[in-house]
């Protein structure tokens, strides 16, 4: 990925172009991911377009999936990763392991492919975002680790409506060699400090918090720099 804040933690937030990616990374100390979401396009090769004109400011670009986490969309996301190497792109769970190998193959610098799962209201279960079942948290991780996927999304967490679920994630995802957990849905700057507290004592490599639709002009598509510069400070007390 890239350098961490802290050693652990990054922001995805979404980047309308790269003026406002490059903002958006000074507000956040550099410590952010600038992305995309498939559904904004109408084609893969406008948002080919759009994520190397991210490239020129990040070394890093994610690719969501768009949708409130759409699986439909995976194979427009892998499309997209292929011709633009991005550095991190979003999948349900029942496509991460294709898509990080289909990668892989293509002799592709390294992609991390992050995995999609759904909170059940139950601490130590999850639910996979396409098929619906729900699984222990433990069997689950043990399934993730064993197919190489090297990150898991949460989402909806729907701010700190599923925090204890989450932390609890975090920290077997962390016991299990997982590299990377990442939130997402409802996050803002008057949740993320609870958010945080509950996973910076957890040794895993990186935390990544989605923030999108808090942040974002709804008129200009544009990330607000003084929000990301608001949600630092608020966590910054934290860690």
């Amino acid at each position: 990925m890239k350098e961490k804040w802290h050693d652990k933690f990054l922001f995805n937030f979404l980047a309308h172009d790269a003026d406002n990616a490059a903002a958006i990374l000074e507000a956040g100390s550099g410590y952010v991911v600038p992305g995309i979401v498939s559904d904004h396009f109408t084609s893969v090769d406008d948002a080919v377009d759009k994520v190397n004109e991210l490239k020129k400011v990040s070394n890093v670009v994610s690719i969501g999936l768009g949708g409130g986490g759409n699986a439909d969309n995976w194979r427009k996301v892998l499309r997209i990763a292929v011709a633009s190497e991005p550095g991190h792109l979003n999948q349900p769970f029942e496509t991460a392991s294709y898509s990080q190998g289909y990668l892989d193959r293509g002799n592709l610098d390294k992609q991390v492919v992050n995995a999609l799962v759904k909170p059940t209201g139950e601490v130590g279960k999850i639910q996979l975002a396409n098929a619906g079942s729900t699984m222990d948290v433990e069997a689950f991780m043990d399934i993730a680790a064993s197919l190489g996927i090297e990150s898991i999304k949460m989402m909806p967490v729907h701010g700190t409506e599923h925090v204890e679920e989450l932390v609890y994630l975090t920290r077997i995802a962390q016991a299990k060699g997982i590299r990377g957990v990442e939130p997402a849905g409802g996050i803002n700057v008057t949740n993320i400090g609870e958010i945080m507290a509950g996973v910076k004592d957890i040794d895993i490599e990186f935390f990544m918090p989605h923030i999108f639709g808090s942040a974002v002009d709804h008129e200009t598509g544009k990330t607000i720099p003084e929000k990301v510069r608001a949600i630092f400070k608020t966590v910054e007390g934290l860690l």
